[in-house]
């Protein structure tokens, strides 16, 4: 039985919280949708979870509700007391470490498989996704990330070749992980609200494609979607051997970046590592 809990609107009244620009915050108040996002994932129950800039504790006790044993990272130290109510209400569920995200080592604080669930602040959402993916260690050890982003960013997450959307984060989040807009949510879902639309993101790991260095795909999509309206033959000059690996994959250099699969880019970096 899940103990009763204030409405969320209270307890940021109660400690005096205000949504901080600086940081990136957008509350979200609404218990129904919150319960909604903690369940993408699938059964929480006794599984370890990894939220990053949890603020007064809505999606946290989502999680919690959910019986999820919840690591949070945060860094207001103004939403402190507001999470230390949500730890004895549900005790040895719940860990908050004060601190910046994009400094702390996760799989270490880790320590196992957890899964990543979190209503990222805007101003680190992407940095933080990118270094999720990235890494030659694969599979991961986050088992799945349920993330929210505004819904421009989870458009170019799950975007196709040939898209408007598509370029360097759908092919890092997509060549060894299924990418699928799970949710979009209203604006008017935040306090305060945004001046977009968000929408929740899921990725799960699958097996890594055999002899692709991670580092040289990151470099290859990098040097190409810098320069998208570039031909590959331009923006890929500066790649040491990515010419001579066009040539042997038989990839025409006049393309440009956004047309490439991302099959196409993996053949790509998995050539230019014999090259090299």
């Amino acid at each position: 039985m899940n103990p009763p809990l204030p409405p969320i609107r209270d307890v940021i009244n109660r400690h005096g919280l205000s949504a901080s620009k600086a940081l990136g915050q957008n509350f979200l108040l609404d218990e129904q949708l919150l319960d909604r996002i903690a369940a993408i994932p699938g059964d929480l129950a006794g599984h370890p979870v990894l939220e990053v800039g949890p603020g007064p504790g809505g999606l946290t006790r989502a999680i919690l509700r959910a019986g999820g044993h919840v690591t949070a990272i945060e860094m207001d130290r103004r939403c402190l007391p507001a999470l230390e109510e949500l730890s004895t209400a549900f005790p040895g569920q719940l860990s908050v470490i004060e601190g910046d995200a994009m400094k702390i080592d996760h799989a270490q604080t880790m320590g196992a498989p957890s899964a990543v669930i979190a209503n990222l602040p805007y101003n680190v959402g992407t940095a933080l996704f990118v270094r999720w993916l990235s890494g030659e260690q694969w599979p991961p050890q986050w088992t799945s990330l349920t993330l929210m982003f505004q819904l421009e960013v989870a458009q170019r997450i799950v975007a196709q070749p040939g898209t408007g959307a598509y370029g360097r984060l759908a092919v890092l989040a997509q060549w060894r992980s299924d990418a699928k807009l799970a949710m979009k949510v209203h604006r008017s879902a935040f306090t305060p609200p945004p001046k977009v639309m968000s929408a929740i993101v899921h990725v799960t790991p699958k097996a890594q494609p055999e002899g692709v260095s991670a580092r040289l795909l990151e470099r290859v999509t990098e040097a190409a979607f810098g320069q998208r309206r570039k031909m590959l033959r331009q923006s890929l000059k500066g790649v040491p051997h990515a010419l001579d690996a066009l040539d042997i994959v038989g990839i025409d250099p006049q393309r440009r970046a956004e047309t490439l699969s991302v099959d196409e880019f993996v053949v790509l970096a998995r050539t230019l590592g014999t090259l090299g």
